[in-house]
């Protein structure tokens, strides 16, 4: 057989346990305007000691207002770098009714390497961030190969976390029944 299903599913939660959300944030998303998750990704060299790449980046979540038959399967711009595997997670997560109707695109700046290990970027990263009081922008550390995939993680945990809120303003706004 050459598409077993349940190869790529385990192939993908392999790769889902092995990004990390090293600095979370706790902020919400707006229910109808474009929501900014401002980030850096850590991603490690292939080999131990090798170059450890740093990008700074934002990833923009809308919602539409009226959803129609072409916006029901999310969409994830600029999130991975080979196709197949931008049409395996859309899938996946087309099947679940929080994503079924969302945009969402990333931008990132160029990588940075530098030569320090993955732990001691994550540091120096947690330091530059808290002596600038900042609170909105999340750390991600990932393996090699692996940095859509932690992008993909920490915009989904985002987005679930704030949908009981949405939900609520929603209720309050009309929309859905009290």
């Amino acid at each position: 057989m050459l598409f077993n299903p349940f190869d790529d599913e385990a192939r993908f939660m392999r790769a889902w346990h092995a990004v990390e959300i090293a600095r979370p944030v706790q902020q919400g998303l707006f229910t109808f305007d474009v929501s900014d998750l401002p980030y850096f990704l850590v991603c490690g060299g292939r080999k131990p000691g090798a170059t450890v790449s740093v990008t700074k980046g934002e990833v923009k979540v809308s919602r539409p207002m009226i959803i129609t038959p072409d916006n029901m399967r999310p969409e994830f711009e600029d999130f991975f770098e080979e196709n197949d595997e931008a049409d395996f997670v859309q899938f996946l997560m087309a099947r679940t009714a929080a994503f079924s109707n969302l945009k969402i695109r990333n931008s990132s700046s160029e990588k940075k390497l530098v030569s320090d290990s993955i732990e001691e970027v994550v540091e120096k990263l947690n330091k530059q961030l808290d002596s600038e009081d900042e609170d909105r922008v999340a750390i991600l550390t990932a393996p090699p190969k692996l940095g859509g995939i932690a992008l993909l993680k920490y915009t989904t945990e985002r987005v679930m976390a704030a949908a009981p809120d949405n939900v609520q303003e929603l209720r309050e706004r009309g929309f859905l029944p009290s």
